[in-house]
């Protein structure tokens, strides 16, 4: 964090969030959430150079998480033995796969924007949908919705929270609170989410 501290105000601060965002669809562990909402924090000090900028964050963010989950859901869909295998073993990626295979097909998504807040949902969203092979024109519109839906987010708990206690690490933890909280609220809402009889 102290390294991406020094990034902050620089230009590269748009490259590390979006390489970060883009690659925790396979590493759900990578602090995206948290640089994304460190960036904001900064933004809302307002730098001298005025980097980085509030619109351009979540442009980066939520460009970054479309061609992350795009990226996943190609791999499931080219599949192959070993990863038929590993999502035929885990109750996870194959409910998921059942749920947002029904979902899409009745023209809603809005599985794929909730579990783009929880904790590895995003991930498990973009596989269960590449698995079930979902048609791009299904998937890529609630991906998208669900990108700009988080990044508009974490910025917004960034910005707003620094504007309220101060650029410092205090506003940047409650903000990072904020968005554990919305995280815990979506895997609640995921798995109350019921699977269809004619998916089961």
């Amino acid at each position: 964090m102290e390294s991406f501290g020094s990034l902050v105000g620089s230009p590269w601060v748009y490259a590390v969030v979006a390489l970060s965002v883009l690659l925790d669809v396979f590493l759900p562990v990578l602090p995206s959430g948290v640089l994304v909402i460190t960036a904001a924090t900064a933004a809302a000090a307002g730098t001298t150079t005025d980097v980085p900028d509030i619109l351009a964050l979540i442009l980066c963010a939520a460009t970054a998480s479309v061609l992350g989950d795009l990226v996943a859901w190609r791999i499931a869909w080219r599949g192959g033995v070993r990863l038929d295998r590993a999502i035929a073993r885990s109750r996870r990626l194959t409910g998921a796969q059942e749920r947002l295979g029904s979902a899409l097909a009745r023209g809603g998504g809005g599985l794929v924007v909730l579990a783009r807040f929880a904790p590895a949902g995003r991930s498990l969203v973009s596989l269960g949908a590449g698995a079930a092979r979902r048609r791009a024109r299904e998937f890529l519109p609630w991906s998208a919705l669900a990108g700009l839906s988080w990044a508009a987010y974490s910025v917004a708990i960034g910005y707003f929270g620094a504007h309220w206690l101060g650029a410092s690490w205090l506003a940047t933890a409650v903000s990072v609170g904020a968005l554990f909280a919305a995280g815990a609220g979506a895997t609640y809402l995921v798995r109350r989410h019921p699977v269809p009889a004619e998916a089961s």
